[in-house]
């Protein structure tokens, strides 16, 4: 059961680094269309492109939760050596989400404008949001497949081929960006334009080089047969994933919600803090999906002791980063947030909301690691649980009630979610004490098994 630490080391840093420079790009493009409106425009297409951004954002998260079944499950296939399985899963996966697509593009359409007033928009940004998020939505189908595509890549242990198809959207949404904001004059809608007409390119080009490159597996026709037992799994793991990143963006939109009925720099502080924070979250979010989809395929393999020392190795980076994270921002938050808007009030509040919120990261660090070692068991409903419980006893509550009797200040806001995330670490320390029993059980098996026969199993 000998592991080699640089190894494990060398394989997390592998997924992690492009993985980690993937995501920035993203949240980079994402504030390139706050930025980019911040200078050319008023404050409420700042307002109308923050909601409608943080709508798209809870509809993006829930569509890599789901996602994320695809990963897991093709990372135990590539695990265990079974190339067919591999090629099920892919099929079946383009099945569902094709479905998945259409019917989402639907719905939200049809509520656009409940969806806009649920939001309790200020009645000044409300034509700027909904303009933005028309647009958005009439592309959900080209950023479920980007997703779809980046997750297959990933569960097989590749996280650099989809870093160059993010490089692609960040680079065309930033040129897109400044032709129809700056000179074009779009406003929010030409923010949207700008993020749709760039997924829509990386799609293309991804679509391109799967035709082009050698994956070392054959899709063929037969795979695309509906497949019930690896739609109950892929669905038994990342359902639960999706409605736990739902739920946690929900508490987010909520919070958004309290911000935009104390007025109009309320709502505008607290969506440019959210896109911030989002940098902050960035190796948190890396080591989720790193713990998730190498965990998985050292699982696959019975390679359990492998499995839990990414997790440890995962969680002591986090703490590390954010720790150094969460003491910076007590400094430069007005700096930070002076960056997307010279509104001297939304600077102040935005600092007051950073302070608090940033302690969190810290927190999320441990429990985002946690969740990923859940995934990687397909125990994913133990996530779905600790952040239910953290945003029905805290996160929503806290944020409630500290925007009804703190007026003058965002700070005790920005805190309910840390509160959130200190109960959801307790819950992730809990359940691993049970799973860990489990696999020492398994460990002592394949131990016996090792003295009987003089085969290694567990490396």
């Amino acid at each position: 059961m000998n592991y080699k630490r640089k190894d494990i080391l060398k394989k997390m840093a592998l997924f992690s680094i492009p993985y980690l420079i993937s995501i920035l790009m993203q949240a980079l493009y994402g504030m390139a269309d706050l930025f980019i409106v911040g200078q050319f425009n008023g404050v409420e297409s700042i307002t109308g492109v923050s909601i409608g951004s943080q709508v798209m954002h809870m509809i993006t998260v829930m569509i890599i939760g789901l996602a994320m079944g695809t990963t897991v499950l093709i990372g135990k296939a590539v695990g265990s050596g079974r190339k067919d399985e591999e090629a099920k899963i892919i099929a079946n996966t383009v099945n569902i989400f094709f479905i998945f697509s259409i019917i989402i593009t639907i719905i939200l359409l049809y509520f656009l404008k409940s969806i806009v007033y649920l939001m309790s928009t200020p009645k000044d940004a409300i034509s700027e949001t909904i303009h933005y998020l028309r647009v958005c939505f009439l592309g959900i189908p080209f950023i479920v497949f980007y997703n779809v595509i980046s997750s297959i890549f990933r569960g097989k242990g590749d996280s650099k081929t989809p870093m160059y198809f993010v490089a692609i959207a960040c680079v065309s949404n930033i040129i897109l960006d400044l032709i129809l904001i700056g000179v074009l004059g779009m406003g929010a809608m030409g923010a949207a334009l700008g993020t749709v007409l760039s997924q829509a390119v990386s799609v293309i080009v991804s679509l391109l080089f799967m035709m082009i490159k050698d994956m070392g597996i054959k899709v063929k026709k037969s795979d695309f047969i509906i497949n019930n037992r690896i739609i109950k799994e892929l669905l038994k793991t990342g359902v639960p994933i999706s409605l736990q990143d739902g739920f946690i963006q929900i508490s987010f939109l909520l919070i958004a919600l309290f911000a935009n009925l104390r007025g109009i720099e309320d709502a505008a502080a607290v969506g440019i803090v959210e896109k911030i924070i989002g940098i902050l979250f960035l190796v948190p979010s890396t080591m989720l999906s790193t713990v998730s989809a190498l965990s998985a395929q050292y699982l696959g393999g019975k390679r359990i002791i492998h499995a839990r020392k990414t997790l440890k190795y995962a969680i002591l980076l986090c703490f590390s980063f954010c720790m150094i994270s969460f003491l910076l921002m007590q400094f430069v938050a007005e700096d930070i947030v002076g960056l997307f808007t010279s509104d001297k009030m939304v600077i102040i509040k935005g600092g007051q909301y950073m302070r608090g919120y940033a302690f969190d990261c810290v927190l999320a660090g441990i429990h985002f690691c946690f969740s990923g070692y859940f995934f990687a068991c397909k125990k994913s409903s133990i996530s779905f649980f600790h952040n239910c419980v953290s945003i029905i006893c805290a996160r929503i509550p806290i944020s409630y009630f500290a925007s009804i009797y703190f007026k003058d200040t965002l700070f005790p806001m920005g805190l309910a979610p840390a509160v959130g995330s200190l109960i959801s670490v307790i819950i992730c320390l809990i359940a691993y004490k049970f799973i860990k029993k489990d696999e020492d059980k398994l460990i002592k098996k394949e131990l016996l098994k090792e003295k009987i026969y003089g085969k290694k199993r567990l490396i």
